[in-house]
């Protein structure tokens, strides 16, 4: 299932329907999670008939999904029939990890990546650093951090030490 963005407080039920079209676009390098499991679909908006205004926060500005991401929203909402659709990136307030729902987290650690923790951003300031990663395949506390960068930027590669089994690590931002 996917979770919708919040809806905006006169979301029409049109909006609520594209909204949740937006977010059910798979993330091009975490296929398994939508984008709206990452929450990077901020808000959308109908400006016009037949035409809609999407807001997307990367969960970093150098993201390289950012263009898949914009063409996939627009395809799946020309398929609804909407002509014209235009995908603003917007920074502020910033994406953080805090914005991956618990199904997110869940598909994270079903595909074997360890979600990052939930509720270290939202306090503001630095976000403390993961002392403690649990093994997306067997469970154990006992990891070590192979490396600071993964297959993608936002990813950390760690190794469990009672399985033996590499995986990735979502970071907290």
């Amino acid at each position: 299932m996917v979770t919708p963005t919040p809806r905006a407080p006169s979301a029409t039920p049109l909006e609520e329907e594209l909204r949740r079209l937006a977010g059910s676009v798979p993330d091009p390098e975490l296929p398994m999670v939508s984008l709206a499991d990452l929450g990077v679909v901020r808000e959308l908006r109908i400006l016009a008939p037949g035409r809609v205004e999407v807001e997307l926060t990367p969960t970093y500005t150098g993201c390289p999904a950012l263009e898949s991401m914009a063409a996939d929203i627009e395809a799946v909402l020309h398929e609804r029939g909407i002509p014209e659709v235009a995908v603003r990136t917007v920074l502020s307030p910033p994406w953080t990890t805090d914005a991956i729902s618990a199904e997110g987290r869940r598909k994270l650690a079903e595909a074997g990546i360890a979600p990052p923790s939930p509720g270290r951003a939202s306090a503001g300031g630095p976000v403390p650093v993961a002392l403690t990663v649990r093994c997306p395949h067997c469970g154990s506390t006992e990891t070590t951090l192979l490396s600071r960068f993964s297959s993608t930027a936002c990813k950390a590669l760690r190794r469990c030490e009672a399985c033996r089994e590499p995986f990735d690590h979502f970071k907290e931002l």
